[in-house]
């Protein structure tokens, strides 16, 4: 026994003779059990022969007239037909003695426990096979002698005694057929240990009657205890001799050779594993001359010892090479990383958007990649690029298109133009055919006014401001890098304050699960809308997880990037005051200070600052009279063209002041109506005048063009 690793370990030698030793006393016992059946049935069979032969020779001490007397005597006693004196007569007559003498004599010198011979009734037969129960005194047997010679168990003249059902419909058939039966009879009872013999006697044809006999067969048991004992004695003996011989050659040809080769070949681990080096090889050192497969599998070990070694040496090389390969791998990650806007928030002083970008390759580096940057301070670039291929080819084409598409657009070049230069240009020594699916977009910040290029890329997801997210189909440009000499086009859009853009790679529709199925832009579109109105990090955080979840534990194939944008519009600037006629000239110098920063005139100037005294007064005096409240006056300055917008809103009574008819000015001032000469004034000098009701506020706006 060895203990390895906290193993217990049991020895080849010791498991052969343990699985030699079972074998053997499994034959051994199979032996015995066989031997015994075969034994004691044969043994079995010969005394019930020998019980015939007893039959046979009591059915010569009658003759037929004597046959024919005694069973027509019983056979009339047992239906009333005779009286008791005649019985006795017939039982004290010197021949019916001299045959009860003759047949006893028979039963001692054959060894046997009775002989008897009966008559049997047919009908009283068939009514206990029916009725398959043990009758008593069932007229139908009919002793004629027997050989007990104790009074009290004896069987007079025209005895009749009981059977059971089962021996009823054996005996029957014995009668029936005039001939033994072919099975011999095993018995058990009051009378011992015995076998029967049936035996009919036939004249003319007919059965007249029936010689018992029962042997004892107590002998039997004994004989049978003597050739257990003695076979289980000899075979252990020789199984014993047979397993000692086989144990020493199976030693000496099997368990050594093997166990000196395990012991060769468990040194020769151990030493690797502690990384030793042997002088002598213990596998090398083996010599198994068996001549059979044992010193086969010798040469074997050694041969594979030689190449284990080699193997070891190229796996180190290998091993160090691998290790190089991923630190520089890890580096080019770290760079591919670092070379992609990646601090959140990006723009934190810009409040007219947000956004938020991930790129997660499917190897250490990958194709895709993201970008955003400001062209100037009213214009924002969002690039969603994915080069075809993985790995590094497609991670070095990656930044060459990256570093192109940002100088180009950053020479203000438009989206169609951008992809025409940079297409040019990788077309140049692309030996390796790759190209690049690229959507670009030029938004105005200011007004939510875009152009944008899509070169072979997915469709983009936009979300209206209350909406939900809806893919935006249209007809794409082919891919860059595909061929020189192309045009791509470009398409107009606008962003409104409150909407939301989603740009991705075919990594996110097109991710697998175990079964192959793809996540689709369905199910892409339900976690977007699961929160339509998240800001962007919450947005790709539920599509990542949506994700996840549908793809389990299948591997990534692809790159996963995602940018979402959402739009809050230019920024705006308000003053909230009390709504008093004493805040005027405050409200005057917030919109001021709008006007002169985007340059207005003096004539506008005035123009706008009449209407805002208008506006404000009116809503001072009116709105919450008798009570006073709050007016918020918020001013904006709008581009393309140049416009500024202010905006009034209060919390009182209910009030659109564009409803009311607009006074006629061709009538003298006595004749016109008091009122409403202030808000028309407003409307004329002004370009646009709306109002709206909403959220429990009256809300006036004005616009007037700067230009």
């Amino acid at each position: 026994m060895t203990e390895r690793q906290g193993v217990r370990r049991i020895r080849l030698s010791s498991k052969l003779a343990a699985g030699l030793l079972l074998f053997g006393l499994l034959i051994l016992a199979s032996a015995v059990i066989i031997g015994f059946f075969t034994f004691r049935n044969d043994t079995r069979k010969l005394y019930n022969d020998h019980a015939y032969d007893i039959a046979e020779e009591a059915e010569s001490l009658f003759t037929d007239e004597e046959l024919y007397y005694y069973a027509d005597l019983v056979t009339r006693n047992a239906r009333g037909e005779v009286t008791e004196e005649e019985l006795d007569a017939a039982r004290n007559e010197p021949r019916y003695l001299e045959l009860r003498r003759q047949l006893d004599e028979l039963r001692r010198a054959m060894r046997a426990n009775d002989i008897f011979v009966s008559v049997m009734d047919r009908e009283t037969v068939e009514r206990a096979v029916e009725s398959g129960e043990n009758q008593d005194h069932i007229a139908g047997i009919l002793y004629i002698t027997d050989s007990y010679v104790k009074e009290d168990e004896s069987f007079p003249l025209g005895f009749i005694g009981e059977f059971n059902a089962s021996f009823a419909r054996i005996t029957m058939q014995i009668v029936d057929s005039g001939r033994r039966a072919d099975d011999y009879f095993i018995s058990e009872s009051q009378f011992g240990y015995n076998t029967s013999a049936i035996r009919p006697v036939v004249r003319d044809g007919k059965t007249v009657a029936l010689v018992t006999v029962e042997i004892p067969m107590s002998i039997i048991r004994s004989t049978l205890k003597q050739f257990v004992l003695r076979s289980i004695g000899l075979s252990a003996v020789v199984f014993a001799l047979i397993l000692t011989l086989v144990l020493f050659f199976a030693r000496r040809s099997l368990t050594r050779p093997v166990l000196q080769m395990a012991q060769a070949a468990s040194t020769f681990v151990a030493s690797r594993q502690e990384g030793r080096e042997l002088e002598k090889s213990p596998i090398a050192e083996l010599s198994v001359k068996t001549g059979d497969e044992l010193e086969v599998l010798c040469g074997s070990l050694k041969g594979m010892e030689q190449d284990l070694a080699t193997h070891i040496e190229n796996l180190k090389r290998i091993t160090a090479e691998k290790e190089r390969i991923g630190a520089e791998l890890n580096v080019a990650t770290q760079i591919q990383a670092d070379m992609l806007p990646r601090i959140f928030p990006a723009f934190p002083e810009r409040k007219e958007f947000d956004l938020y970008a991930s790129m997660d390759p499917a190897k250490e580096v990958g194709g895709d990649f993201y970008d955003f940057f400001l062209v100037d301070d009213d214009h924002l670039c969002l690039v969603m690029a994915d080069v075809s291929g993985k790995g590094v080819p497609a991670a070095l084409f990656m930044v060459i298109a990256k570093t192109l598409i940002k100088n180009r657009a950053q020479l203000g070049e438009s989206p169609a133009e951008i992809l025409k230069n940079v297409n040019e240009q990788l077309c140049q020594g692309n030996e390796a055919e790759l190209f690049v699916t690229v959507w670009l977009a030029v938004i105005e910040i200011s007004t939510g006014r875009g152009l944008a290029a899509n070169a072979g890329h997915e469709h983009p997801v936009i979300c209206r401001a209350g909406g939900k997210f809806e893919l935006v189909t249209y007809r794409h440009s082919p891919a860059v890098a595909t061929m020189e000499g192309i045009r791509f086009h470009e398409h107009p859009f606008e962003l409104y304050p409150g909407d939301r853009l989603f740009v991705y790679t075919d990594g996110v529709p097109e991710a697998t699960d175990a079964e192959e199925r793809l996540l689709g832009t369905d199910r892409m579109l339900e976690a977007l809308n699961a929160d339509a109105e998240a800001a962007p990090d919450v947005l790709l955080g539920n599509v990542r997880r949506a994700i996840d979840g549908f793809v389990g534990e299948a591997p990534q194939f692809d790159d996963i990037t995602m940018l979402a944008l959402a739009y809050n519009g230019p920024e705006k600037k308000e003053l909230t005051l009390e709504a008093s006629a004493d805040n005027l000239e405050r409200a005057l110098a917030f919109a001021d200070a709008e006007l002169e920063a985007a340059g207005c005139s003096a004539k506008t100037k005035m123009q706008i600052d009449v209407a805002v005294e208008e506006i404000f007064v009116n809503i001072a005096n009116y709105a919450y009279a008798p009570d006073t409240g709050s007016v918020t006056v918020r001013a904006e300055t709008l581009s393309d063209p140049k416009r500024i917008r202010i905006t009034f809103a209060d919390g009182g009574v209910p009030y659109d002041p564009l409803s009311r008819p607009d006074p006629d000015v061709t009538l003298s001032a006595e004749e016109r109506q008091i009122g409403g000469l202030g808000i028309f004034m407003v409307k004329k000098s002004m370009d646009d005048v709306s109002y709206e009701y909403r959220d429990g506020k009256n809300i006036l706006t004005i616009t007037k063009n700067l230009e």
